[in-house]
């Protein structure tokens, strides 16, 4: 009787979700090294007062950290915003949630062979990121510079395929959003998501222009804490997200990042 109820308990631990298995008072949240990992490293003071333990695992992409969380070896991820989340989740099958807005990273324009927007050549080369979300929003923040136009109705699921009227006759270089800092040196500019730029050691107030912090993109991109659907109600990630909510994570969001980093409201 009693190796039968042993048998029983170990099919039971073994059928058991990863995070259940796991010890939960450890949470294991995936992050981009830069701001994301560092802010984290702030909530899980808050954590550790309420009895949770933070483990963070850095990724230098956008796609693994969301199968990682997929699988069940990460109990969140804290890297992306809804539309980058929302896209993912169409293409992939996966059912991923946000369990609620953190901060912004406004997008930027940056130098690199041309220091001024009103001198870039025809035929200038710029690069922007390839995935479908990022690449809407850089498109259009080079359309509010007057730098080109979209069809109408482009919107968030613009390419360079709906641009229709290119002045300059612009080159529009998709790149992975990761390696847009190292491409500066062979483009004239580049539009860079926030944390790469952060991470390339390049600041949103040198940038040859950048998205409001009040736009309808701070909302739209506010980056979010992203978990399994079903997962809504696990009380150590409603502490975790709380935490990154917190007085002292926008503290340190405003007096760190100069502007590169916006608290979402």
């Amino acid at each position: 009787m009693k190796k039968s109820l042993l048998l029983l308990a170990a099919l039971c631990l073994a059928l058991a979700p990863a995070w259940a298995r796991a010890d939960s008072k450890t949470v294991t949240v995936g992050a981009s090294p830069t701001p994301h990992a560092e802010i984290l490293k702030v909530a899980a003071e808050e954590l550790k007062d309420q009895g949770y333990d933070l483990n963070v695992v850095e990724y230098s992409d956008y796609v693994q950290p969301n199968l990682a969380l997929d699988s069940k070896d990460l109990d969140a991820n804290f890297f992306q915003h809804k539309p980058y989340l929302d896209d993912f989740n169409t293409e992939k099958g996966t059912k991923l949630v946000s369990l609620g807005t953190v901060h912004y990273e406004p997008f930027g324009i940056y130098a690199g062979k041309c220091s001024n927007l009103a001198e870039l050549k025809d035929g200038a080369m710029v690069a922007v990121p390839n995935d479908t979300t990022n690449e809407a929003r850089a498109l259009l923040l080079l359309q509010d510079q007057g730098l080109l136009k979209l069809k109408d109705g482009a919107g968030l699921t613009a390419t360079r395929r709906d641009i229709v009227d290119n002045p300059k006759n612009l080159k529009i270089e998709e790149l992975e959003a990761a390696q847009l800092v190292r491409a500066l040196p062979d483009v004239e500019i580049a539009v860079i998501n926030g944390n790469y730029a952060i991470l390339g050691g390049l600041k949103v107030k040198d940038a040859l222009a950048a998205e409001s912090a009040d736009s309808v993109a701070a909302a739209t991109y506010a980056n979010i804490l992203a978990i399994r659907a079903g997962d809504e109600n696990r009380p150590e990630l409603q502490a975790l997200v709380k935490a990154l909510k917190g007085e002292k994570v926008k503290k340190f969001i405003v007096d760190t990042y100069e502007g590169a980093v916006v608290p979402a409201e």
